[in-house]
């Protein structure tokens, strides 16, 4: 029994390997398309352009591949970019306001009365009791950073030159000036040895927003004067991926100003861009959309759609965003109380996050991108596996045509080209599982007898 199961393992090794053999070839795709490569292999990068993504028989992209001049197909990747987010930290010189009490009173924050101005900015801090000249003592400092949008990050602070020495100080935060939150504490120094000056003015906070921050000292117990104020705060900036829009699509108009457009593939759609070719056109519009016509519309999102000519100039507001859902088909329903949008269906632009095929260059050039098959695989790998080091700089890869690309009818080989090694191939494969299959039977049998 065990002889006959590694038999039965060996056939099916040998149909992995023989299948492994039978690759896909340039003539399993729709179109073929050659490509330029520059700069610093072996990985290279290549925008797939929208008209190759609509030559694409499967919506995921599975049968995009990249062959070299031997036929061989190439490890590649798909990336779809996505948003940025980019961090930048801002410098930002802040006001600040002394904050006196009574030298002999107890350790709490000095009650003050506090004038704000525009925007919740300071113009004036004074004790909430007066004191008497050389009854008060410097506590601490009021900083206004009502004008920071922004988590803060650091502070900077420099003092006269008189006071030196290592000094310690709690910080607080507040957006309102009434309720107050711990961010930390702070220490600074200014310390002199024979010749040499040691200084340390910056102090890190914990990265959150603040319209006023509150510094109190604690060692020693009164402040320093302030000379300089400064603080570090995080701008984190969303930058979009730059969309790749469609040619215009021709619409139909459906009754009650409603009108729809058939997309030319399923497009996971970003963005809508509508023709308004009459000036002074105000349109509220609702769009719907779906990806198969069997099913009923699904409402996407609503905007309004204008184009407003003032003293010679157009104000226009053409595009309205979407939520990147595949879609087919569109429609859009006009509120007809703005004045509608005629009685034929204006043009529509539909723009897609743009897609980068990766693929290490194995073999010779030239490379030849293949598209359009409804019967292969996807056969992607991780980016972090196609370059293990993500260090390594790549070239980029260029189609070498100007012409957009249209997916073409499939390739039919002619009769002269007929892969007989393949053939040949199966054809052994099919004669071995037999005989593999006879000689299991055959041992089967002789056992029983024996028994």
């Amino acid at each position: 029994m065990k002889r006959t199961l590694n038999l039965g393992l060996l056939a099916v090794g040998l149909c992995a390997a023989f299948s492994a053999m039978a690759r896909e070839q340039l003539a399993d795709f729709a179109s073929q398309l050659p490509l330029t490569v520059t700069g610093q292999g072996p990985w290279y990068r290549l925008e797939l352009p929208l008209a190759v993504q609509l030559s694409a028989h499967q919506s995921d992209l599975g049968d995009v591949r990249v062959f070299n001049a031997a036929g061989e197909p190439l490890a590649y990747s798909l990336l779809h970019e996505l948003p940025q987010h980019i961090d930048n930290q801002v410098q930002t010189s802040v006001k600040w306001f002394p904050l006196y009490e009574a030298a002999d009173a107890v350790d709490a924050a000095p009650a003050v009365r506090v004038q704000l101005g525009a925007h919740g900015s300071l113009i004036e801090v004074q004790p909430e009791q007066d004191l008497e000249a050389g009854e008060e003592i410097l506590r601490g400092w009021l900083l206004d950073t009502s004008a920071i949008n922004g988590p803060l990050t650091q502070l900077s602070i420099d003092w006269n030159s008189e006071r030196e020495g290592i000094q310690r100080f709690s910080i607080q935060g507040s957006d309102d000036l009434q309720h107050w939150r711990s961010l930390g504490d702070g220490q600074v120094a200014r310390l002199s040895f024979a010749d040499e000056r040691i200084e340390q003015h910056d102090v890190t906070l914990p990265a959150q927003p603040a319209r006023y921050l509150r510094l109190l000292w604690q060692s020693p117990r009164s402040a320093p004067v302030l000379s300089a104020v400064q603080v570090l705060s995080s701008n984190s900036t969303v930058v979009p991926p730059a969309l790749v829009w469609s040619e215009p699509l021709k619409g139909v108009a459906l009754k009650n100003s409603e009108y729809s457009w058939q997309l030319p593939g399923p497009l996971a759609v970003e963005r809508l861009k509508v023709t308004l070719d009459q000036p002074n056109s105000l349109a509220p519009v609702d769009v719907f959309g779906r990806n198969d016509s069997k099913n009923g519309w699904e409402p996407l999102e609503g905007g309004l759609l204008y184009r407003l000519t003032q003293n010679g100039e157009d104000d226009l507001q053409d595009e309205l965003p979407m939520r990147g859902e595949t879609l087919r088909q569109v429609m859009m329903h006009v509120d007809d109380r703005g004045g509608g949008l005629g009685s034929e269906a204006p043009t529509l632009r539909v723009a897609v996050r743009p897609v980068q095929l990766v693929f290490l260059a194995r073999g010779e050039p030239p490379y030849r991108l293949a598209v359009g098959s409804a019967t292969v695989t996807g056969a992607q790998l991780p980016l972090a596996t196609l370059i293990p080091d993500a260090s390594v700089p790549g070239g980029r890869a260029t189609l070498a045509v100007a012409a957009p690309v249209i997916a073409a009818l499939p390739v039919a080989a002619p009769p002269a080209s007929i892969d007989w090694k393949r053939i040949a191939l199966w054809a052994v494969l099919v004669v071995g599982v037999l005989v593999l299959g006879a000689m299991a039977y055959s041992l089967t049998r002789a056992r029983a007898t024996r028994h």
